[in-house]
């Protein structure tokens, strides 16, 4: 498959041993989308199967979910810069939904809320979310429901925010950075499906926990 030329959206993917679920999602990017797929320290051969697919790769040497996200986001070159995770679990024909009203200018900041399909999202995980959602709510008055992983803004305003946070704390800072700001900000609704693989952070009852950890750090700080 060939590079998007002149992409209207970039999609960054951070990726850690994602070969599966990138085979799935790559063909599926909407016209104008340009997969950006930031590897960070896979060892299955994701790197190779992006290429295939006509992704623009980089390279996150650093650790962590924020950091894969930073380095995607300075390789982007579009206007209009998407989030998503490459476990398939979020579809990219979906991603007009999110990116439509930035594209529009009827939004700054637009995130997925997720819709999960039975068994997609176990209820552990959900609650933890919830629980985050509503301290965002009461820290910045944005009506949101999920921080989910589905996000897209402009590039410059985004660079702009100096995101920080280099591991899962990440999505949060930027919405409330993004709140902060004074950026308008909306929520719409996702599919949510079983991911392929296993999860490097929530798939474990030790990564659960330490996602929650960064994300309450954002928020403390």
């Amino acid at each position: 498959m060939l590079p998007t030329p002149d992409p209207t959206v970039d999609l960054v993917l951070p990726c850690l041993d994602e070969a599966e679920g990138l085979a799935w999602l790559l063909p599926r990017l909407p016209d104008g989308v340009r997969a950006v797929v930031v590897d960070n320290g896979s060892t299955d051969g994701s790197a190779e199967v992006a290429r295939e697919h006509g992704a623009l790769v980089v390279r996150a040497e650093q650790r962590g979910y924020g950091a894969a996200c930073a380095a995607g986001l300075e390789a982007a070159t579009a206007d209009v810069v998407a989030f998503c995770d490459a476990d398939a679990s979020l579809d990219p024909a979906d991603l007009p939904r999110v990116t439509g009203p930035v594209l529009d200018g009827q939004a700054d900041l637009v995130l997925g809320r997720r819709r999960p399909e039975p068994g997609a999202w176990p209820w552990h995980l959900r609650l933890a979310n919830a629980e985050l959602a509503r301290r965002v709510r009461r820290r910045t008055g944005v009506a949101v429901r999920d921080i989910g992983p589905m996000r897209a803004a402009r590039r410059e305003p985004l660079l702009a925010l100096g995101l920080r946070d280099r591991r899962s704390g990440y999505p949060l800072e930027t919405l409330v950075a993004a709140a902060e700001a004074g950026w308008l900000v909306a929520e719409v609704d996702v599919p949510y499906r079983m991911r392929r693989g296993r999860s490097k952070v929530t798939g474990t009852p030790l990564g659960a926990w330490h996602a929650v950890q960064d994300m309450s750090k954002v928020l403390a700080s």
